[in-house]
């Protein structure tokens, strides 16, 4: 019998398959010296986006703290979606500051950690029906995470 965990790395699998199929052997190819550049400068803005990102999210469970419950009690729709947004960018952080040493010494371990990150904004943008981001954003996160995944190892 098959259990939970294997059947999420049985899907992981599949997915990895069918998105190097698509966004590496059918996909065109990004030039050689643009996969250097953007292995050369991801840890770098990985750096800059959590140094951004943190005062951000301090101050916005600050705010959801004091705000939050108003905003259920008056059924204002966006106290879920808010809250499932808050948890999702701090997954994402987190995720990326565990990613962030393995950046700089190309880790396949880093890159998977970007792969989820990846994974989780685009199911955050399917749950909140935010197709643009989903095309747009993930779309090209990951197509820029396979086309470099050779450089990790």
């Amino acid at each position: 019998m098959a259990t939970a965990g294997s059947d999420y790395k049985t899907y992981l699998t599949k997915l990895d398959s069918i998105l190097d199929e698509y966004l590496v052997k059918k996909a065109p190819s990004l030039p050689v010296n643009v996969k250097d550049f953007i292995v050369t400068v991801i840890p770098y803005l990985t750096v800059i986006f959590l140094i951004m990102a943190l005062p951000l999210i301090l101050g916005l469970i600050g705010i959801s703290a004091f705000t939050l419950p108003f905003a259920f009690v008056a059924g204002v729709g966006t106290g879920f979606s808010y809250v499932a947004s808050m948890i999702v960018t701090v997954i994402t952080v987190v995720l990326e500051i565990m990613a962030l040493p393995g950046l700089f010494k190309r880790q396949k371990r880093s890159w998977m950690l970007l792969y989820y990150v990846a994974l989780i904004g685009g199911i955050s943008n399917i749950l909140s029906l935010n197709l643009w981001g989903l095309v747009i954003g993930t779309g090209l996160s990951l197509y820029i995470l396979f086309q470099i995944r050779s450089y990790y190892k």
